[in-house]
This record gives C-alpha cells, sequence and structure tokens, in this order.
C-alpha cells in the first residue's frame, strides 16, 4: 500500500511528494540495528520501534501514523547569521585593537611590549583549556544559551576597558580582554552549528562561509580603525586617554545593542528543519545523546583525526604568518611598519574573499575532500612563492603574493570546518569545530614560537621553509581523508543506520558502528 503521509515543504527544499513516506517491504527482526539492512519506512520498523532506542530516534514509520516535520527554509534564518557575524566582528575587532596599537597601549599603561602582547596572546591562552566545557554547553544546553553567553561576554568585556583607561589599571585591561577571550570560545564554533541548524543543504556551506568572514571583517577592521581613532600622541597623554576612551566606549555602545538583539533573534532552532539531515536528527530524544559517547566517537573517526591535524597546521601557520609578519617585512624593508599593516589587511581582506568563494563553490558541488586538497595544495605553493619573493625590494611583489597566500589560507577556514560537519555528521557541529580550533590554536602557538626563534637566529626565509614543510605534511594527510559524506548523503535521501551517537544506556553502546546504506524505495509494497 502506498504511504498517504507524504509532507511538502515550501522553496528549494521542497521534499518529493512521491517518495516522502513510502512503504517498502518488511525488515529482518533487527531492522534498524546496526550492521543489518533496514529500509526507510518498512512497516516492521514500525513493529520494532518499541525495541529499539536508534530506530525510532531516526525516523517515525508510516504504520504509526507519525508524519515528519516538513522541511522548509526560516525567513528568520537571515537574521540568525547577521547578528551572529556582527558580535563574532566585535570580538576579533576587539583582540587586535591592543596589538596594532602596541606603543601607544605600551606608553599609556607604561608597560613593556611583551605585557601589551599578553592583551592579544590572552585570546590563544584562553582557548585551548576552555573549548570542552563549552562544547559540552553548546551540546547539552543549546545554541540559544552558547550564542548568548558569546555575545554577553563580550558586552561585558567591552564595558569593563571603560572603565580600565587610567595610566596605573593595566591588569583591569587585561581582566577585561580576559573576559573578552572567554567570550571567543563560546563564538569560534559556532558557524558550522548555526549553518547546519538553520540553512538548507544548497546554502549550508555558504552560510558557514559568511560566519566565518564575520571573524575575519573584524580582525580587518581593527587593522584600519584603532589607528584612526588613537593616533600616538605621546607628548600628551590625557588627549591619547581621551582617545582610547572613544574607541573603548564605542565598541561598548555596539557591543550592546548586538546582546540585546541576540537575545531577541536566535532561537534553539527553527520551527521546521530546514534539511532531512536536521529533521532525522530533531528526532531523537535528547536524553539518547552522551557528550563524552560524542567525543570518543569524534576521536575513533579516523578521517576526522586527519582532518584535525592537518587542519592545525593549516590555520596554525597562518596563525603564526600574521603575527610575525610585520618582524619578517622589517627585516628586509627597514621603516615599512605602515606597509606591514597593510600587507595585514591585504592578506585578512583577500582572504575574505577567498571565504565566501568557497562556500559558494561547496554549495555548488558538493567536492568536499577534492576542493580542500586542491586548497591545501595552492596555498602551499602561495607560502612557498611568498617566501621566496620577500626578500627580492619590491613591495608591491610582497602585496600580491601576500593576498593570494591570504586567499587560499583564509579560504580553507570554512572548507575545514564543513568538511568536518560532512565527515562525522551526526555528532555535534560544535564539537567538531571547537576541537579543530583548538587544534589550531596549539599549532598557532607553536608554530609562532619556533618561527620567531628561526627568523631571530637565521633570517625570515628559514622560519617560513619551516612553515612549508609542515604544510607538505598537512597536504599527505588530506590526501588520505577517506571523503564520506554522511550529511550529503541523508540529505540525497539515503539512509544511514547508525545515526545517532549511541546512547549511554544503550545495549549496543559496545557494538561496532557499522554504516549500511540503503536507497528508498522506488515504489510501494
Amino acid at each position: 500500500m502506498a504511504g498517504d503521509g507524504a509532507v511538502a515543504g515550501d522553496g528549494a527544499e521542497e521534499e518529493d511528494e512521491e517518495g516522502e513516506m513510502l512503504a517498502g517491504p518488511p525488515l529482518q527482526p533487527n531492522g534498524f540495528l546496526p550492521g543489518k539492512e533496514a529500509e526507510r519506512g518498512s512497516h516492521a520498523a514500525g513493529a520494532d520501534a518499541g525495541a529499539l532506542p536508534e530506530a525510532q530516534a531516526m525516523l517515525p514509520s508510516p504504520g504509526s501514523g507519525v508524519a515528519r516535520a516538513p522541511i522548509r527554509l526560516s525567513r528568520r534564518r537571515l537574521a540568525v547569521l547577521a547578528v551572529f557575524s556582527l558580535y563574532s566582528l566585535v570580538n576579533a575587532f576587539q583582540w587586535i585593537q591592543y596589538s596594532i596599537l602596541s606603543s601607544v597601549f605600551a606608553h599609556f599603561y607604561r608597560a613593556s611590549y611583551s605585557r601589551v602582547d599578553w592583551l592579544s596572546m590572552v585570546y590563544m591562552v584562553a582557548y585551548v583549556p576552555l573549548i570542552l566545557p563549552a562544547t559540552w554547553l553548546l551540546d547539552t544546553r543549546g545554541l540559544r544559551l552558547t550564542a548568548l553567553l558569546g555575545s554577553g561576554l563580550n558586552c561585558l568585556g567591552a564595558w569593563l576597558k571603560c572603565a580600565s583607561v587610567r595610566q596605573d589599571l593595566y591588569p583591569l585591561t587585561l581582566l577585561a580582554q580576559t573576559v573578552c577571550a572567554v567570550a571567543q570560545v563560546f563564538i569560534l564554533g559556532l558557524p558550522s552549528r548555526i549553518a547546519a541548524v538553520w540553512f538548507g543543504p544548497k546554502e549550508v556551506s555558504t552560510a558557514c562561509a559568511v560566519a566565518v568572514l564575520g571573524n575575519q571583517l573584524g580582525t580587518a577592521i581593527g587593522f584600519l580603525l584603532p589607528p584612526v581613532l588613537v593616533p600616538n600622541t605621546v607628548d600628551d597623554i590625557d588627549l591619547m586617554g581621551h582617545n582610547i576612551s572613544i574607541m573603548f566606549y564605542g565598541t561598548a555602545a555596539v557591543s550592546t545593542v548586538l546582546f540585546l538583539l541576540t537575545g531577541f533573534v536566535f532561537d534553539e532552532k527553527p520551527k521546521f528543519p530546514p534539511s532531512q539531515a536536521q529533521a532525522v536528527l530533531q528526532d531523537i530524544p535528547p536524553e539518547d545523546y552522551s557528550y563524552k559517547q560524542s567525543i570518543i566517537n569524534l576521536f575513533r573517526n579516523i578521517p576526522f583525526v586527519l582532518l584535525l591535524i592537518s587542519y592545525g597546521m593549516m590555520t596554525g601557520a597562518f596563525y603564526s604568518v600574521s603575527t610575525l609578519l610585520n618582524q619578517m617585512i622589517v627585516t628586509y624593508y627597514m621603516g615599512e611598519e605602515v606597509n606591514a599593516g597593510r600587507i595585514g589587511l591585504t592578506l585578512v581582506v583577500a582572504g575574505m574573499v577567498g571565504s565566501i568563494i568557497c562556500g559558494l563553490w561547496l554549495d555548488y558541488t558538493k567536492t568536499y575532500k577534492q576542493t580542500t586538497l586542491i586548497v591545501y595544495i595552492l596555498s602551499f605553493v602561495g607560502m612557498t612563492i611568498f617566501t621566496f619573493t620577500l626578500d627580492i625590494g619590491n613591495l608591491v611583489i610582497v602585496f600580491v603574493t601576500g593576498g593570494v597566500l591570504g586567499f587560499f589560507m583564509t579560504g580553507y577556514l570554512p572548507l575545514g570546518f564543513e568538511f568536518a560537519v560532512e565527515i562525522t555528521y551526526p555528532e555535534s557541529e560544535g564539537t567538531s569545530s571547537g576541537l579543530l580550533n583548538a587544534s589550531a590554536q596549539i599549532f598557532g602557538i607553536l608554530f609562532t614560537l619556533v618561527q620567531g626563534k628561526l627568523i631571530t637566529v637565521y633570517d625570515p626565509r628559514a622560519g617560513n621553509l619551516f612553515l612549508c614543510a609542515w604544510m607538505f605534511v598537512g597536504i599527505i594527510l588530506t590526501a588520505l581523508i577517506k571523503s564520506d559524506l554522511r550529511r550529503h548523503t541523508v540529505n540525497s535521501g539515503i539512509l544511514i543506520t547508525d545515526l545517532k551517537a549511541v546512547p549511554v544506556d544503550s545495549p549496543t553502546e559496545h557494538e561496532k558502528n557499522n554504516t549500511v546504506l540503503k536507497k528508498q524505495p522506488e515504489s510501494a509494497m
């Protein structure tokens, strides 16, 4: 009998009415258990649902008379993406505003340059130990609370900075920046989660790229705006303090507005799932989720572990280049500190363009591994060219090669996030993204320390060749990743039987996870 419970959505993500709730041939008695064949919509599945926690978590059976929610796109999704991108922008701006004005703040707070450097380094230091608690909170308490924490702490840190504009209050401004650094922990892991929960299959990668773009744009504005707002008036400390106050109060006002907007705009999820992959996950009872088991599953996933290491190498190399760029440029071009900053801005802006193009390309082609590998190789080529043209005495060429390098290295960021979500589905997007960011921070710290030492002892070429060697290793690891696009498979109408991290109390917890794919039946029984 043909199923008559077909439910269609609207717009581009509308379900096929003929294939939505079709019944299939009878299942084996153990229907949905991992390692056994199961066809979507069978009457046997409905009969066994009471005995199989995973089965009832995945798909309601036609025999039960329960229809899945329609697949629809929420109009609010664009507002959610915009608000997140903006408060991520402000957080990145607050990170860079000290380092770009290091001489100003060193003079104002009567502090050494190393103490001023800590105002930026605290972002990296805070991230690594806090990422697991932050992803646990995201997975167990949800998207809305995590977004409010990120935006709220960002706002609190901005207002604390307003109270720190006094020469003897360096500890307070360090505390304020530490609060902003903690806010970052609740921000960096959200792009892929927001994209997956709110956006459809044909726009999810672009949405992730736009969410990442907000952070990059904040860094770009941080290169441009603070030097204009706070010129280095070394002969007039009062004027310097007044200018710093204007910058801090302006940032605090914008942060407050965005915090209020976050509370108004953000919901846990849209009323209707935007994709088949989300429709399946939203039917799973919260009590069936185990954060510990999810982490274990991720580290058992060999493709993800390879991506975790290769992503950390690429992004860590980019962090190192960005941090030491001024030192590299000044070594070969004395007195060109201003142009060094402009080259850094070129890297960031080119990377923003690269992120959007890569996101659009992924949505169009779904060629995750191929695109990731090609961009990785082109980043390696760009780094090699940058290394051997840095000392030729022509700043124009350095601008061009720096822009090419930024285009590919930064364009890689959303690729890594989205590829991770695909190969780890249905594990939490926030957890996979958080682990990728933690890997990037660890490699970034290590690469910066080693490259900085090589530049000091030898020259910038030695430090850059060190990064090139590790990026080549990253290419090899990326090539070894098995491209198992699990989320795309579900969105294409193919059933994966081990869709969920097994509940803690499930009798199948210790069984080996096997993935069995079966296409939907084309006709009713």
